[in-house]
């Protein structure tokens, strides 16, 4: 008996026109973005109120589409445009409509306010779908690179600067010495000597902007090293004139002014930085995250430029939503730790209470943590902030709630970069990778809540 094979056949046209919703199963995620984006508030998007031109496309639509997709791993606005097209849960969020890649960039560009009332109004959402306990929150903050979009090798450090400002200006001289006998020299085809200063001559323009940028970046640093070095001198003179005697010890040094030779400004993307990311340097942004331990939403974001998070403590708490309400804890990692910034964020107990490692603790677990241990004597009122916070971490209840941490916000930096393949971004300055990073994480918000089965209504 011969085989039975189902017909596939690529020629005969459809009589009907296929419904789409036939060929995306009722439980998929695109039906949960639609929904929930419905919900939304996008009053504060940017349309063309005047009616002239050509037709706008919705800003539901926009918003939804950018948010599934971010979701789904696919952040190129070209990419996007072609999914419209060739991807199933795309078309249909889109209606069998293809906004161009530059409508799709203009709109995530433009709308910064939106994405911002947007990631609010997801934390609102998830408060509505009892998923969510707003007010007295225990939250994790942390800390990632993501790559700028930009290469590191488009980045000059001041002595590179310096070194290529005094070539161009000998080639300049050198042109201008050969354009005397330019008629009797013949040159190249393509190339003239004017062509070549104005080249040089352009070059020199950006590289004195660099040059400028990273002299006020040295003045910055400078003024704050200087704060700093005040600080720390007063702080030993108010020792040894209660002590009566000389502090031991080496007495603090006096920042240098100026740009240093390893100083570094990026052509591409002057905003971004040189950082460690894993066991190499890149061209990066560092991302940060709040995130409710419960949940694993993310109730915080922002992005900045310091190499690390030793200042972060105090805006990752400030950026904390409204939407979540109180937070009653947080829990930050050794690079985080100051006693300044503790003590700013607790704010003599009216801020959260901090659970910040000093020092960097060894992975695994160790023998001694295999037995009870009674809790370590409460220190005074009065004691340091160190003394306190090591209390604290050795503390029954101190312990299970720092264990959250790693369990929380350093997932979360593994899906967002892992499941959903977020590492670069598209987007380019400070201001606007704050915005991609807002829809980065109102994107992750919408997948975590349906992952965790929230379901607005049938659909």
């Amino acid at each position: 008996m011969a085989a039975k094979f189902v017909n596939i056949d690529h020629d005969s046209p459809m009589l009907l026109p296929p419904d789409l919703r036939d060929w995306v199963g009722p439980d998929h995620m695109v039906h949960f973005i639609m929904d929930a984006v419905d919900t939304l508030d996008l009053s504060a998007a940017r349309v063309n109120d005047r009616g002239t031109g050509s037709a706008q496309y919705p800003p539901s639509m926009m918003l939804g589409l950018l948010i599934y997709c971010y979701a789904t791993g696919t952040f190129s606005s070209r990419r996007i445009e072609t999914l419209t097209y060739e991807n199933v849960a795309v078309r249909y969020l889109s209606a069998d409509t293809h906004p161009d890649h530059d409508s799709i960039c203009k709109f995530r560009r433009e709308n910064k306010e939106l994405l911002s009332s947007c990631f609010h109004q997801v934390l609102e959402l998830a408060a509505g779908a009892q998923v969510f306990k707003v007010g007295d929150l225990t939250v994790s903050v942390d800390g990632s690179k993501i790559l700028a979009n930009a290469s590191k090798h488009s980045a000059m450090s001041h002595d590179h600067v310096e070194k290529q400002l005094k070539l161009a200006e000998e080639q300049i001289e050198e042109l201008l010495a050969k354009a005397e006998d330019a008629d009797r020299t013949p040159l190249q085809d393509g190339l003239s000597v004017p062509g070549e200063i104005k080249r040089r001559e352009d070059r020199i323009v950006k590289l004195k902007e660099a040059k400028k940028v990273m002299e006020q970046r040295a003045q910055q640093r400078f003024d704050e090293e200087q704060a700093q070095y005040e600080a720390k001198l007063a702080a030993r003179e108010a020792k040894e004139k209660e002590t009566g005697r000389k502090s031991g010890g080496k007495k603090p040094e006096p920042p240098q002014e100026g740009p240093r030779p390893a100083d570094q400004y990026n052509f591409t993307d002057p905003e971004s930085r040189i950082m460690k990311d894993g066991g190499s340097f890149e061209q990066c942004f560092n991302v940060q995250a709040a995130v409710e331990v419960d949940t694993m939403l993310v109730v915080g974001q922002y992005v900045c430029q310091a190499p690390n998070d030793k200042q972060q403590l105090e805006p990752a708490m400030d950026c904390i939503s409204p939407a979540a309400g109180e937070i009653s804890n947080a829990l930050a990692d050794s690079g985080y730790y100051s006693e300044k910034a503790v003590c700013a964020v607790e704010n003599k107990g009216a801020g959260p209470t901090v659970y910040a490692a000093m020092k960097r603790h060894p992975h695994g677990r160790r023998i001694e943590d295999l037995e009870e241990h009674a809790d370590p004597p409460v220190p005074p009122s009065d004691a340091p902030m160190a003394e306190i916070m090591e209390y604290r971490l050795a503390s029954k209840v101190g312990k299970e709630l720092y264990g959250l941490r790693k369990q929380t916000v350093e997932p979360v930096f593994g899906i967002i970069k892992e499941v959903m393949g977020f590492r670069r971004f598209m987007l380019r300055g400070l201001e606007k990778v704050n915005l991609e990073w807002t829809l980065v994480s109102t994107s992750y918000n919408l997948k975590r809540l349906f992952n965790l089965g929230v379901r607005l209504r049938s659909a």
